[in-house]
């Protein structure tokens, strides 16, 4: 009975019947496909519906059970002939006034659903082989198991020129390849050569298929890589298809804020290396050579100084095609470096394996919670909701932030709770059944959402999760913790969102109520031992401490904090608090700075040495839309101040730097544009949106660009920087802010770095 790893769900119609396809790979090391046409598609509805669906053509069945809506009403469940019919049907009933229930649910996500199978599975059943391997179980049983067989990825790259009217080469990289075919009527040292452009792709369809990959991935491989294939392949009329079986790329764009678009080849997984690392890493930009540098300490094998790089590949291509061939090789490298580097496949399958979801959906965390919540709901013979299409969204109250004091000061201790919002969840059983069955004697929030005390699911989904994360860090597995500490933190957002069949706002904002109360009442306990409160946010707080500014004694505070706040919790809830206050870490010096232009403290922007390291949070140093300089001189001025050392003479030297134009690299401003496109910008053209336009085609979804005489003027690859740079600018709207934000708490300012006269401060 072999055990494997399902990378693909999904469905045929066969003779008037859904069959379900299960793609994926066996622990022992072939690629497997289960088929399944025993399982017949369904949804619920009311009973006062069951007499119109009887007579409906596609309904197989209608039948009276045990099972309850949410409010408790009975429903029915009605089987129907097809997939595409239950959306149909649903349709239908809900213009009638009738409400189906779970009528949404993708039909081999169901299947996958009531059976409680997530992404690890043990198949029982026999076999026939299909050519190239595949092994094929028919009707087969399966239960869920916990194997964890290793995939093989192969990335690919094309190249082409700039139209993309042609494929010129193809790099494969990894799954046992790394090879290069090229299209060329000579020997190319380092490629395999292929006389014409359907030869090349018919050629390299037959290796991905030898190879056989159970992950296909590259940088914006989907958008362009595959959908320059299927184009080019479609004209040729190549017979060139990728997947296991028969049957074209299906291309789809997400509807969400990030419109991020996916490929389906039949039976493997596409996975764009660009969202993985968007994901991960914070960086000015995305594109390949950017995060190559950042990860690996290497880049593209092109000339960066190029003012042109698909002219540049054009040439190589003409001109020196072993270049070519090695550029194309080491792209395809790199993006395989790089997800290894930052472990982003595998915790992407942990992902999977967590919740159920297939590798490139992992992020959708509305439908990785039904796949965890729905079989929970089941058990106790309730149906859930359709989502609702109409609903609106609602506002869901953020978490606590507690007014700051601006200032230097050392010793600050930082305190916060460990999973705030799923320990909330834990200690007042904040979970939607509880909150459709709230009953007699509730756990009433802050917001006055009502819950029981006794029926829930999230609370010990929760806890399961906590002892498998707890496990996780014993055995060292630090993708499997992150990604059981991601699907935990997602938990909140997905019931604050109306595209969750369970979201209520009632719900949410109980969660953020207790968060915000949670923070004042720790913050009122702090304060209650006596020591000054500095700053607070969501699930930290940060404390001045009073005595030696050791550790023991920042533990021993906390301990009698969070005593006196556990004492409150069970006075006023009676519940047994599940949370814990963890002391993150203790800051030698700690710097909070003033709001721009006024005299409060400011939120969500701080710095602080720890452990002998500077960080920063929310401060212009580590913001990607801010010139470099700003982070230079920032760091630089907080580093000299917290050892003592007088900032002003690093200051002037750093205005003279950058009135010589000796900086001039580090002055140029990074912008993504947010709308659709250039001419969407009609209220106000801010800089970037100037610096684009005049880019031309050359702008892409992230616009550098440095502020000139003339105005902005963009900054394009391998070109030299405009010329008039607006020094004066920079001086004044980007240093002077920096500057005098840290200068202030020293009694200094940023007049003095320029040796004009102090101005006097009448505030």
């Amino acid at each position: 009975m072999p055990d494997g790893f399902i990378l693909q769900p999904t469905y045929r119609v066969r003779n008037g019947a859904p069959v379900v396809q299960l793609f994926g790979r066996l622990e022992e090391g072939c690629a497997f496909l289960v088929e399944d046409d025993r399982f017949r598609p369904y949804f619920f509805a009311s009973p006062s519906a069951a007499s119109r669906l009887r007579h409906e053509a596609d309904v197989i069945s209608v039948e009276e059970g045990p099972l309850h809506a949410l409010d408790g009403e009975p429903v029915v469940r009605v089987e129907v002939s097809v997939p595409a019919a239950v959306p149909r049907l649903r349709d239908a009933l809900h213009e009638e006034g009738h409400a189906a229930l779970e009528a949404d649910l993708r039909f081999p996500y169901r299947y996958l659903i009531d059976r409680g199978l997530r992404a690890s599975v043990s198949i029982d059943g026999a076999c026939d082989v299909l050519p190239g391997g595949l092994k094929r179980f028919r009707n087969p049983e399966i239960a869920p198991s916990s194997c964890r067989p290793e995939l093989r990825v192969l990335s690919i790259d094309l190249e082409t020129p700039r139209d993309a009217s042609a494929i010129w080469s193809v790099a494969l990289v990894g799954s046992d390849a790394d090879e290069v075919h090229l299209l060329s009527r000579d020997p190319v040292a380092g490629a395999v050569v292929h006389p014409d452009e359907r030869r090349l792709v018919e050629a390299v369809a037959e290796r991905i298929r030898e190879l056989d990959p159970d992950l296909l991935t590259g940088w914006n491989v989907v958008d362009f890589d595959l959908r320059t294939w299927e184009r080019r392949t479609t004209a040729l009329h190549a017979k060139a298809p990728l997947g296991r079986v028969d049957g074209a790329i299906h291309f789809q764009q997400d509807l969400r804020f990030t419109r991020q678009a996916r490929a389906g080849i039949p039976g493997r997984m596409v996975i764009d290396g660009i969202p993985l690392v968007r994901d991960a890493i914070r960086l000015q930009d995305y594109r390949l050579e950017t995060v190559a540098r950042a990860v690996l300490g290497r880049g593209k094998k092109i000339d960066q100084e190029a003012p042109d790089a698909a002219a540049e590949i054009a040439r190589l291509y003409r001109e020196d095609p072993a270049a070519l061939v090695a550029y194309n090789r080491e792209d395809a490298r790199l993006v395989l470096d790089v997800l290894e580097k930052e472990g982003l496949l595998a915790l992407t399958i942990e992902r999977s394996l967590l919740t159920g979801m297939q590798l490139d959906r992992v992020g959708a965390s509305v439908a990785s919670f039904d796949r965890l919540y729905l079989p929970e709901l089941r058990r106790r013979g309730l149906v859930a909701p359709s989502v609702d299409a109409s609903r609106k969204s609602a506002m869901v109250r953020g978490g606590a932030v507690l007014d700051s004091k601006p200032g230097l000061f050392t010793d600050v201790a930082l305190f916060d709770f460990k999973s705030l919002y799923p320990s909330l969840i834990r200690t007042f059983n904040l979970d939607p059944l509880a909150h459709a069955r709230a009953g007699a004697g509730p756990i009433v929030a802050p917001n006055g959402a009502r819950f029981s005390r006794s029926e829930a699911i999230l609370p010990d989904v929760i806890e399961r999760f906590m002892e498998s994360r707890e496990a996780a860090k014993q055995r060292g597995d630090r993708h499997a913790d992150q990604a059981i500490k991601i699907m935990m933190n997602a938990l909140f957002g997905v019931l604050g969102a109306a595209g969750c069949r369970f979201f209520d706002p009632a719900v949410a904002n109980a969660i953020t109520g207790f968060g915000q109360q949670t923070l004042h009442w720790t913050r009122d306990a702090f304060e209650a031992e006596g020591v000054t409160v500095l700053y607070g946010d969501t699930d930290s707080v940060f404390v001045a401490l009073d005595g030696d500014g050791s550790r023991e004694q920042a533990e021993r505070l906390r301990d009698r904090v969070q005593r006196l706040l556990f004492e409150r919790i069970r006075s006023d809830y009676g519940v047994d608090p599940r949370m814990e206050l963890e002391l993150e870490g203790i800051y030698s010096h700690f710097f909070m700075p003033r709001v721009r232009g006024g005299r409060s403290g400011s939120k969500k922007r701080y710095a602080g040495m720890r452990d002998g390291k500077l960080e920063l949070v929310g401060l212009e140093a580590i913001r990607r839309d801010w010139p470099a300089v700003a982070g230079r001189l920032q760091r630089n001025l907080l580093e000299r101040v917290f050892s003592g050392t007088d900032p002003l003479p690093f200051t002037r030297d750093l205005v003279q730097r950058v009135k010589s134009g000796e900086l001039d690299e580090e002055l140029v401003y990074a912008k993504r544009l947010r709308k659709g496109s250039l001419d969407s910008y009609t209220a106000t053209t801010p800089p970037h949106v100037q610096a684009a336009r005049k880019a031309g085609a050359s702008a892409g979804p992230v616009i550098r660009y440095v502020m000139t005489a003339e105005g902005p003027e963009p900054v394009l690859p391998g070109r030299p920087l405009p010329e008039g740079i607006d020094h004066g600018h920079y001086i004044e709207r980007v240093l002077r802010p920096v500057a005098d934000a840290v200068l202030e708490v020293l009694g200094q300012s940023f007049d003095e770095a320029l040796d004009r006269p102090r101005q006097l401060n009448l505030l």
